[in-house]
């Protein structure tokens, strides 16, 4: 069998050099990598610095700014009277009512999360692994508000939740405990619980599978071994478990807590009239006009996470994300 002469020949080591701008640009290019990477990142990190750095920097400049109580104009010349205007009792309330809730949100998803998650890690397999990373993230494919909305009509006073509470005999528990000050109201879809209830809900699936992550991470056999040793149930998770699971849950609550602390929606459609950072930054901004003070109120969660962020690198957090 004669094989043809375009199969016979063999193909040349080196490809002849390419004419012209392209072939030149493509010689270039192949001699300077480093010049490739650049026009490569070029694009991205001009997207990032112009849109998205400086735009922020635009809102930290605006913050040192002030607004005339009588025209109602923004005074351009650098103060800090609008970061002192926050320490007043309502513009502090806000920070501390919102900062109280992204801590209470993220406690309460570390402790739903972690023994879902432990399950996963330790005893799912096959087609029921499959079915829990379903389960995790089938919510999340979801419309947000959606989602938010349904809430609102399950913990409204005619919802099903207080339809199944009144089966069980149960109302006069929710009764008491709506009467209470600060976490009850009218009917739990107009309460500070209704607003954590969702809260809860919407980010839990960022607190699961981070913590999932870092549990797949500890050897079993460090489990077994803290059994043979003696050590109970409660002291395993206290000395084994929880050490090697807390970069995972720390890295969880940078999403539980972050999105909570800078979130507006769920506060609007489900709560009560008190503020949130969100909302207060909407309000500022759009009804009474004060561009400066919005910009503070914007400048609070972006400190408070630089601060978390820091403590949360230190304890090994980003290693699980």
């Amino acid at each position: 069998m004669t094989l043809t002469a375009t199969q016979a020949k063999p193909a040349p080591a080196v490809l002849p050099r390419a004419g012209g701008v392209r072939g030149a640009l493509s010689d270039l290019l192949w001699r300077k990598p480093k010049l490739l990477l650049l026009l490569m990142l070029l694009p991205p990190v001009l997207w990032l610095g112009i849109v998205y750095i400086g735009s922020l920097f635009a809102l930290l400049l605006q913050s040192f700014f002030s607004i005339d109580e009588f025209s109602g104009l923004i005074n351009r010349q650098f103060t800090l009277k609008t970061y002192g205007d926050l320490l007043q009792a309502a513009n502090l309330d806000i920070i501390l009512r919102t900062v109280t809730m992204a801590a209470l949100v993220t406690l309460a998803s570390a402790t739903i999360a972690f023994p879902i998650a432990y399950y996963a890690a330790r005893y799912a397999r096959g087609r029921w692994k499959a079915l829990f990373y379903l389960g995790v993230m089938l919510p999340l494919w979801s419309s947000y508000l959606v989602k938010i909305y349904a809430w609102k009509l399950i913990l409204a006073k005619e919802g099903i939740l207080t339809w199944l509470l009144a089966k069980l005999h149960l109302l006069w528990l929710l009764d008491g405990w709506l009467s209470l000050p600060v976490v009850g109201g009218n009917s739990l879809s107009v309460s500070s619980t209704g607003t954590f209830i969702v809260f809860v809900y919407v980010w839990l699936p960022f607190m699961i599978l981070p913590v999932q992550a870092a549990l797949e991470r500890v050897p079993g056999n460090l489990v077994e071994a803290s059994s043979d040793l003696g050590a109970s149930p409660g002291q395993t998770f206290r000395n084994v478990l929880f050490p090697l699971a807390l970069p995972g849950i720390v890295a969880g609550s940078i999403f539980t807590f972050s999105l909570t602390l800078g979130d507006y929606i769920i506060p609007q459609i489900i709560g009560t009239s008190r503020l949130f950072i969100g909302q207060a930054v909407y309000s500022q901004q759009g009804t009474a006009g004060n561009i400066p003070l919005a910009a503070a109120f914007t400048v609070v969660p972006i400190v408070i996470m630089g601060f978390y962020l820091w403590g949360a690198k230190r304890m090994g957090a980003f290693d699980a994300l």
